[in-house]
């Protein structure tokens, strides 16, 4: 069964079944930019277990995410996903999601069997061909495909990719030495390392004359987000800078996770700040539906999906 493409303002969206539940493939047109979305876990549940503000009665206050963003009980939609970028002969893959076969604390990302390789190359990204994977920062989730098992031992599953980090971000990972960052570090990170594959880059690295690094720090020192500028167009992939769309309403809900809270926060308000009401289409890494315009709403703002207005 195909889905036809819908025309969002200057963005194109195609659609296509993949594998868990039949997500669907989104894809995106920034100028000469194409952006594609694998997803690979989208969930409803209540937020609070990652923004502890953010309980069911107060995300039933935000009127403007209901019916979209979350159910009338409360529960909000999230998504973990990678998005591929295709700028002339470059495919950047950024961020690589949970992965397969890992001892992880949340059941439901632990020992996944998931179909996450087969979607990107039905989509026609075979891992061979992708040139460059960028992780906005080094959390279990964005990480977990670095690497598949073969043959008992962890091997990169891009060969032919630069895996990037920020060289900020590396610096506060590498001291790490808690339980979770060694496993984590053990199975998706070293041995890409040992591979030769890292290259550290600054975190407002130009990727190519249209992508480039934008520093977002405070959900972890290194976090980086995504910019894409192509004639006249333009386009930014967050990372967890915010989690969830409830965060536009009320930027001071942080994630159990910031490292840093209060810099995340001042991080999330000029985020939307600066994008709102412009026609910057933004990809939330985590929000379900992923494309959105950030508009004000007072002193605040809301998020729109793409082509809503």
């Amino acid at each position: 069964m195909q889905f036809p493409p819908k025309i969002v303002g200057a963005a194109v969206l195609g659609s296509l079944p993949l594998g868990e539940g039949a997500k669907l493939l989104f894809m995106w047109n920034i100028g000469k930019v194409k952006v594609t979305e694998i997803a690979e876990l989208t969930t409803t549940s209540a937020a609070h277990w990652l923004l502890p503000d953010a309980t069911a009665d107060r995300v039933r206050d935000i009127e403007w995410m209901q019916p979209i963003y979350a159910t009338p009980e409360g529960k909000v939609h999230m998504t973990i996903r990678a998005l591929v970028i295709e700028d002339g002969d470059r495919r950047i893959l950024v961020d690589t999601c949970l992965g397969n076969d890992k001892e992880r604390p949340v059941p439901t990302w632990n020992m996944r069997s998931g179909t996450f390789l087969e979607d990107l190359e039905a989509a026609g990204f075979a891992p061979d061909t992708i040139d460059t994977v960028l992780c906005t920062h080094l959390h279990v989730d964005h990480v977990g495909w670095n690497t598949r098992l073969v043959d008992g031992q962890w091997v990169p599953t891009f060969p032919n990719a630069r895996y990037l980090f920020a060289d900020v971000e590396w610096a506060h990972w590498s001291g790490e030495t808690s339980g979770m960052d060694q496993i984590l570090r053990a199975d998706s990170i070293q041995p890409v390392i040992d591979a030769g594959l890292v290259d550290l880059v600054a975190v407002d690295a130009a990727l190519t004359d249209n992508i480039r690094l934008r520093p977002t720090p405070g959900h972890t020192p290194g976090h980086v987000s995504v910019e894409i500028r192509s004639e006249g167009e333009q386009a930014i992939i967050t990372g967890d800078l915010s989690h969830m769309v409830c965060q536009a309403a009320h930027p001071e809900w942080g994630s159990s996770f910031d490292v840093v809270p209060a810099e995340a926060e001042a991080t999330r308000r000029a985020f939307f700040a600066e994008h709102a009401d412009t026609e910057v289409l933004v990809l939330g890494t985590h929000w379900e539906p992923c494309a959105a315009r950030v508009l004000s709403d007072g002193d605040v703002w809301r998020v729109e999906p793409a082509g809503a207005r």
